[in-house]
């Protein structure tokens, strides 16, 4: 559901990537602002309404 591009390059200023499907689709270029999209992408794994809408679902 959610993916995250990291893009390291030896040398080079990093760039990050978060897209979900539930429309989210954000970017940061620089190490800072890289790490802390990370952990905001972490977090949303457990805050996204597609995800926390299946929780006490039941099996058909």
């Amino acid at each position: 559901m959610a993916w995250l591009h990291i893009r390291a390059p030896r040398g080079a200023t990093p760039t990050v990537t978060s897209k979900c499907l539930c429309g989210r689709d954000r970017s940061a270029v620089g190490h800072r602002k890289v790490l802390a999209l990370i952990t905001d992408h972490e977090a949303h794994r457990d805050t996204c309404p597609l995800r926390s809408s299946q929780e006490g679902r039941t099996a058909a």
